[in-house]
């Protein structure tokens, strides 16, 4: 029998993807504790959708981020922060002060989640942040 699976099942599959299950597997464990359902036309046409929905969602950030990626290039980004003599920094340069200081200095609206730093800055130097593009 052909299902649908509602989450993630260890061994089985992962949501949204469309399975053969055993009749018994199906009716006896998965449909009584709703991680799947039978893969008729309706079910299937509501999975296409969805599915449709999510990758025309997944594109149009895609789409933004690009646009980001674009203004990014060629700035230059200055952040004032005490220091010690030897270059240290007191604290550390974080993504989230990094997005502050583009809003206020660029009027660009980046989401810190999307800011990758292998580290976080805590010497003085150049830095080069890379936003993550999905």
């Amino acid at each position: 029998m052909k299902v649908i699976l509602l989450d993630n099942i260890k061994g089985v599959g992962k949501k949204d993807e469309v399975i053969n299950a055993s009749d018994g597997y199906a009716r006896n464990f998965l449909f009584p504790k709703k991680l799947a359902l039978e893969a008729n036309s309706e079910n299937m046409s509501k999975l296409k959708a969805k599915q449709d929905s999510n990758q025309y969602k997944k594109s149009q950030e895609k789409e933004e981020a690009q646009k980001i990626a674009d203004k990014l290039k060629g700035i230059l980004l200055k952040i004032q922060i005490k220091a010690g003599e030897n270059g240290k920094i007191f604290g550390s340069i974080t993504a989230k002060e990094i997005a502050d200081n583009l809003k206020a200095q660029y009027s660009i609206e980046v989401d810190k989640k999307k800011i990758e730093l292998k580290d976080p800055i805590k010497m003085l130097r150049k830095l080069y942040c890379f936003y993550k593009a999905i």
